[in-house]
Parts: structure tokens; sequence; C-alpha cells
């Protein structure tokens, strides 16, 4: 136990391993359900497959938990885990580190530093070691910190399955609740043209965006939020259920309507404009689409908008649309100082 009275490493121990481990009194031979196969049936496990469940049962219990025969010590911020050297090398992050680290003899020691990366909390750097070992790491995943679960994971490489899987949760769990998180996550995500490709910056400007852990992953997850706020929030809100054909009722009151427009308030500019723009942004005709952006930005700016030295406006194209498939137009215009005559 490494001089503790619980898992050497912090982490709580798989109990469902423990159980199977005390409850399997059957020999090598012994046969498990492996889960439905083609056609519905029941597939037994091969006692070959059987024997490898049991070791990365008994390597993720014994090794990471247990931190049994450690051979490294890697310290994670004010954490100290004990891991082995064979197992970290299946990640090119830790090698690099393994590699560049002096080691004076003895057990090897790495640091990892992770202020350069505020997306990864130590939980989730945990977790993403855990997964080295083996995939019972993912019982630890919760929509609270898949996203970072996720970082940790590009960070250490070719894990695809745990970013996967930890993209989906994340993917899953934007809701009404959360958006504003979303927001400012996707407002730190660098706007990409229309041919796909980031705008340059120069390294010596500016340092990467915090987003630059996630790789692809990241317009990925902003183009998830853009479809939540053109598609699925106005659909759970049921906008436009009181409205006339035309534009909303001022007789009827819109709470939907009302509480989509808190939301978009609060969205980063290039985002409301494509959200406001998008031809899938379903919120009833040309003019209740204008009446929205005019109200959102009488909102904007009284908060996200105000003090950036810019003015939001909008238009709407009468007779047909001249803006690439809509007829509202939002733009954005820097404001101009003020010129002061100074006498002589």
């Amino acid at each position: 136990m490494n001089g503790h009275s619980g898992p050497s490493n912090g982490i709580a121990p798989d109990t469902n391993h423990v159980e199977a481990y005390a409850n399997h009194t059957g020999s090598s031979t012994s046969t498990a359900s492996a889960g439905p196969a083609n056609g519905g049936y029941s597939q037994a496990m091969s006692p070959f497959q059987l024997h490898d469940q049991e070791a990365l049962h008994h390597l993720y219990r014994a090794g990471f938990e247990m931190g049994n025969y450690a051979d490294t010590i890697v310290h994670v911020n004010q954490s100290v885990v004990r891991l082995h050297a064979l197992i970290l090398s299946r990640s090119p992050y830790l090698v690099h580190l393994m590699s560049t680290s002096p080691q004076p003899g003895g057990q090897r020691v790495i640091y990892v530093n992770l202020e350069h990366e505020p997306e990864v909390t130590q939980d989730a750097f945990t977790i993403a070691l855990g997964y080295l070992y083996s995939s019972a790491a993912v019982k630890h995943i919760r929509p609270e910190n898949a996203r970072a679960v996720l970082a940790a994971g590009c960070l250490l490489g070719s894990m695809d399955e745990l970013c996967n899987y930890a993209y989906e949760i994340c993917r899953q769990s934007i809701t009404m609740d959360n958006i504003n998180t979303w927001l400012e996550f996707v407002d730190a995500v660098p706007s990409v043209s229309s041919d796909g490709v980031s705008t340059p910056v120069e390294t010596h400007q500016l340092p990467p965006p915090r987003t630059a852990v996630f790789g692809p992953y990241a317009q990925q997850l902003k183009d998830d939020v853009f479809h939540f706020l053109v598609v699925t929030l106005p659909q759970l809100l049921n906008v436009g259920a009181l409205a006339t054909p035309a534009t909303p009722n001022p007789g009827v009151p819109d709470p939907g309507r009302d509480a989509l427009l808190q939301v978009y308030a609060r969205v980063p500019f290039d985002l409301f404009k494509a959200a406001v723009e998008s031809p899938v942004f379903q919120i009833g005709s040309d003019q209740a689409r204008f009446k929205f952006a005019k109200d959102a930005i009488e909102l904007r700016k009284r908060g996200i908008a105000r003090g950036l030295g810019a003015e939001e406006t909008v238009v709407l194209a009468f007779g047909g649309s001249n803006f690439g498939g809509s007829a509202v137009h939002i733009t954005r215009k820097m404001r101009k100082r003020p010129l002061w005559k100074v006498n002589s």
C-alpha cells in the first residue's frame, strides 16, 4: 500500500474488479458471457480472452490504483503518483518527459506541469493516466469532467478511443444550464475561415489559445455548440409557438423567445452573426428573425458588447436575400474616435 491506508495513488479502488477476484473460483478453462454476439446469441469467452481480461484487471488494480512495483514517480502539480515506465511509454508526451528528464539513479522521477494547460485538470489527467493501464478508467468520466479528460487524452497522445468517448459525452452534455460555460470555451477557439483554415497568427504576437490542446476536437465542439444554439435550443424552448407567422405578437408573451434572447445576448459575435444568419435557425419569417436580432443586439449593448468600442447592427434586405441565403445580415464596425480640436 506504499505506506498509505488507502490506494497508494489516491484512486478509489475498483470494487467490481475486487469482487471478481474474490468470487472467482473456476479454473483457467472457465467461461464467461461476453454479451450478445451475431444473431443475438450469447457467446462465451475463450480461456485466453478470460486470461487477458483478468490480466488487465490486475494491471489496473495492482499497477495503477495501488502502485505496486512502481519504477517511476510522476509529480502532477501537488500530487505524486507511483507508476511504471513501460506502461507510460504508451504516451508520446510521457516518453518525451522520461527521455529528457535527468535520472541520477534509483526510481525515475518526472514532473508534469499543467499550469500552461488550463483545460487539463489534475483529476482528468489522473483518469487519462489510468487509461494507459486499462479502459476501466472510463468509469470515472462524467459530463462534469469529460472536457478536461478529452484535453488530458489529447495532451498524452495515442488515446483516440478515450478522446472519442470523452468527446461524445461532451457533445451530449451541452444544455441550457451549462451553455454559458460552453460559450466561454468557444470564445477561446480560433475562428476558421470559409476555406477551413484558421487565420494565421504570428507566434511572437500571441500565445497559443487555451483550447490548442484539443486539436481538431476544439472546432468540433464549437460546431456542436453552434448546432445547439441554432437547432436544439429553439426547439427545446418552443420559440415562436405563440407568435404569428409574420412577427411576434407584442400582446402575447413568448417565454421561449425571451429565454433564447438571454442566451444570444451572451454569444460571442462571430457565433452570434453566424447563428442569426443561418438558414437552419428556424424562428419564423425574415421579419421575425430581424426583430429577434434587433432585440438581442439591444441586450448585447448592455452586456457582452459593452465597452468593446464596436457597434453591432442588423440589416433586413427587402425583396429577397442579398446575404448568401439570409435576408438578415449582422454587421459590426468600430466606432470612430472623437476628434479634439486643439486651439493654438
